[in-house]
């Protein structure tokens, strides 16, 4: 039987940015009183404050811009702070500030505003006394409005959950979509207080809440309903070089890692953990175009030096000792030196020795750092779930792990299913089962793998690296975020059904049988960019069942995977056809419609239509 070699999770690359607490502290709407025949805006000004002592603090403002005059090509929001703030750093605009005075510039991505269209804007700020909300913005030097503020309410010493349990799921690691952390199941009591700077914790996600990425929250909630998971932790990318550094559209290491102490301390005696993906390996994600990167296959030194070198000083640095630092190395590598050696930049990097050598130096210099906790990336149970890649993938991790002075213990764990769409759980297909007489194995959809779901996979590769000689208390992660598949209640979904099924179905033909009982809706294993029909899944949650150390939401919803056409751009994505909703596919997913989303962006880019389906058919359900 010829196995598929697979199709991994791919994708991503995110611009991030950002700086917020997770309290929503009050929202206005300032209707405009323009003629659409002159320029005119709408404006939504949201606070999110923190106090840090008597009668101070800090807080993060989002406004949103949205004009309700002629189309615009350009433009400049300009307002002044009433009470005295003062402005720090901002993102989504290039920002400027003279004592009270704010000014905010489009940048090349935002500015061209249609009549009705809408950008969000986020910045940080301090107070002093009291954090009274701006009353004046002009946009291109015409007023917006003057009036329909409401006050700011009251500050308090630490931020308490958002204004309902049901608005927003809460930023740590919990088993629903709660305000409060303690709910986050684990096999042992959760620890009250951070830990001994310098000593490991065995599961850095139990007891901790989760970081938010305030560039991301920005979106989320500029979308309708997206302050039902705003307020989620997803993981922060850093997928190039600039990347570290950042830029007046996007935060950079640094920024994260410091607005993450704003709000470890905001969260009082629990620690907080801050998820990065280290993602920027020479020949990147050799077996696909949509997420290749700005390093060539013979760029392993530029690799170290620029990229893991910086990154690891800065996490290096002391004042961080107290978060927990989980480091996701290096997505879709090292199981295509296993999968996809008949492609030609596969075989380069096998080779050259560019992943095992670069994910070894990621592992020595990121492990020697007391906080940090490497995950290394093991792909999905529909790409490594066949025996011919199964025990060969962790031989080449284990490669990696001693590799560039490297050894086990620098591996706190892996993940699974980063960035892709494979159900958590299959509970009504049996994979050691039969029906009328055949396999289940045997199934078209199965393909004779050995596993149905990604938590019986990553169970099961867990005991396999264990044996490999990785330490025997690894933990692993499953990427949840995206494999929800909820009822389709939004076009366009598969052809296959549009219910998620409740019972196994009765048929006794064999993929018939498959098709009606699987929880997946994709319309093949293989299949990977921006899926129709797909929804959020189990939200973050802490320690969920033996070995998983926590389900989590490493791809941040509503980032594309790739274009569905050819878009130049400047961060060495390409176009893969596989993005492409009218491709009818290749061997490595049977030859199958690519199953994909039109009018996407690149990688990493806001998609807005995306993350509407995936609110619409998350799973479970929100609230």
């Amino acid at each position: 039987m010829k196995f598929p070699i697979r199709l991994s999770a791919r994708r991503k690359a995110v611009a991030l940015s950002g700086a917020t607490t997770l309290v929503v502290a009050g929202l206005i709407t300032l209707p405009a009183t323009m003629a659409h025949a002159a320029p005119g805006c709408d404006i939504t000004y949201t606070t999110n404050d923190w106090s840090e002592g008597a009668g101070t603090g800090g807080f993060t403002g989002t406004v949103v811009v949205k004009n309700t005059g002629d189309a615009l090509t350009n433009w400049q929001l300009k307002f002044a702070f009433p009470g005295g703030q003062t402005f720090t750093q901002g993102w989504s605009a290039t920002w400027s500030a003279s004592g009270a005075n704010v000014t905010a510039n489009a940048l090349d991505w935002n500015k061209n505003l249609a009549t009705g269209a809408s950008t969000s804007l986020g910045f940080n700020g301090r107070w002093t006394g009291s954090n009274p909300k701006p009353t004046a913005f002009t946009l291109n030097g015409v007023t917006c409005t003057t009036g329909g503020v409401t006050p700011s309410p009251s500050t308090s010493a630490s931020p308490s959950a958002s204004p309902s349990a049901s608005a927003s799921p809460s930023a740590s690691p919990s088993s629903s979509p709660s305000a409060s952390p303690s709910s986050s199941p684990s096999a042992s009591p959760s620890p009250t207080s951070s830990p001994i700077p310098g000593v490991k914790v065995d599961n850095p996600y139990v007891g901790a809440t989760g970081y938010v990425n305030p560039n991301w929250r920005s979106k989320a909630i500029a979308e309708p309903g997206g302050s039902r998971v705003a307020n989620t932790s997803t993981g922060v990318w850093l997928d190039r070089i600039a990347a570290i550094a950042g830029s007046s559209s996007s935060m950079g290491l640094r920024a994260h890692l410091d607005e993450a102490l704003v709000q470890d301390a905001a969260n009082g005696s629990a620690a907080l953990t801050i998820q990065f993906v280290i993602y920027n390996l020479p020949g990147r994600d050799c077996s696909a175009l949509a997420s290749n990167g700005e390093l060539g296959v013979d760029e392993l030194p530029r690799y170290k030096a620029e990229y893991i070198d910086p990154i690891a000083a800065i996490m290096g640095e002391s004042k961080y000792r107290n978060l927990r630092i989980v480091a996701v190395i290096e997505i879709d590598s090292l199981p295509n030196l296993v999968t996809n050696l008949n492609v030609a930049k596969c075989a380069t990097m096998n080779t050259n020795g560019g992943y095992v050598k670069g994910v070894g130096y990621a592992l020595n210099k990121l492990g020697a750092i007391p906080n940090v906790y490497n995950y290394i990336d093991s792909g999905h149970h529909g790409w490594l779930g066949w025996d011919t890649n199964f025990g060969p993938t962790a031989v080449k991790l284990k490669e990696a792990a001693t590799a560039e002075g490297s050894t086990v213990n620098n591996v706190h764990g892996f993940i699974t299913n980063t960035a892709n769409y494979s159900a958590l759980t299959e509970p009504y297909i049996n994979i050691s089962g039969t029906i009328g007489g055949q396999p289940v194995r045997q199934a078209k959809w199965i393909d004779w793998n050995y596993y149905a779901d990604e938590l019986s996979f990553a169970q099961a590769f867990r005991n396999r690296l264990v044996t490999e000689g990785f330490n025997s208390n690894i933990g692993m992660l499953i990427d949840t975020s995206r494999n929800g598949w909820g009822n389709c209640v939004q076009t366009p979904c598969q052809s296959i059904q549009t219910t998620r099924p409740t019972a196994a179905s009765t048929s006794t033909v064999l993929d018939t049988y498959i098709n009606q009982s699987r929880i997946d809706r994709r319309i093949h294993l293989g299949n990977w960019c921006n899926q129709a029909g797909a929804g959020m899944g189990e939200r973050p949650t802490a320690a969920p069942q033996p070995g998983i150390d926590a389900y989590v939401w490493i791809k941040p919803p509503g980032e594309s995977d790739g274009s569905s056409s050819l878009i130049p751009n400047d961060e060495g994505k390409g176009f893969d056809r596989m993005c492409d909703p009218t491709y009818g596919g290749n061997e490595r997913n049977g030859n199958s419609m690519s199953g994909a989303l039109g009018n996407a962006p690149i990688s990493g880019q806001w998609f807005s239509a995306q993350f509407q389906q995936l609110m619409a058919n998350a799973y479970p359900a929100l609230s």
